[in-house]
């Protein structure tokens, strides 16, 4: 490989929320495994980071992507917030969330910008089909009109107004009287993507579930968003 490839920062760390602990979820080593070998087919050197104290600000500006599989309040020192924040927007770090990404990082305001919007509660966990609104994506141009999953649903506040929503759940999939049931102004996006500065931003709330990651649709999914974050398509 170049010796010049960016790097892919896989991000797995747990932390506890302000008012307590978060949940570990199971699959957090599969993500590391599949996130290496996506790494190895973009070009760029894998580098798990099980604890954001180890990674060191100047690192992230010799470019790559952040993959962020991470849960509660992150603890990102501010040198690296501020790295984080300045080398997305530079065009030197591109960002991929999955799953609970969106539910980190209360205390950092700047971060709900950075992935798009913030997880606002998941009162669904069962089978649905989720609607492709953006077939011609990369990270789902392989999935036709619709994509039979078995997922948790999220909620989502503050979804940014220039979020090209990529999946959604399709229409009268829901059980609208479970404990928290609601239907947002956004609707339930899955997956979507974005610019912020020069760099790119893609995320998706699927994965909760270890056979996610054995999925070809999925890693191909996975696959596709990281190109996008890379430049491509």
């Amino acid at each position: 490989m170049d010796k010049d490839a960016g790097t892919l920062f896989v991000v797995t760390q747990v932390a506890p929320y302000r008012d307590g602990p978060a949940g570990v979820h199971g699959v957090l080593a599969q993500s590391t495994v599949a996130f290496e070998e996506l790494a190895g087919l973009a070009g760029l050197r894998p580098q798990a980071v099980p604890d954001v104290s180890h990674l060191d600000p100047d690192y992230l500006a010799s470019g790559g992507v952040l993959a962020l599989c991470t849960i509660g309040e992150t603890p990102w020192s501010l040198s690296q917030r501020s790295a984080i924040a300045d080398n997305v927007r530079s065009g030197r770090l591109g960002i991929v969330g999955v799953h609970s990404a969106t539910d980190s990082c209360i205390g950092w305001d700047d971060y709900g910008t950075l992935l798009g919007a913030r997880f606002a509660g998941h009162p669904w966990t069962q089978d649905f089909n989720a609607e492709v609104t953006g077939p011609a994506h990369p990270a789902t141009e392989h999935l036709g009109t619709t994509w039979a999953c078995r997922d948790e649903v999220y909620l989502f506040r503050d979804l940014r107004a220039d979020a090209r929503v990529l999946l959604r759940v399709a229409d009268g999939q829901l059980d609208m009287d479970l404990p928290g049931a609601r239907l947002p102004a956004i609707g339930l996006p899955l997956c979507w993507c974005f610019t912020e500065g020069a760099g790119r931003v893609f995320y998706t709330s699927l994965g909760h579930f270890p056979t996610a990651w054995e999925s070809p649709d999925y890693l191909r999914h996975l696959s596709g968003g990281l190109s996008w974050v890379l430049g491509k398509g």
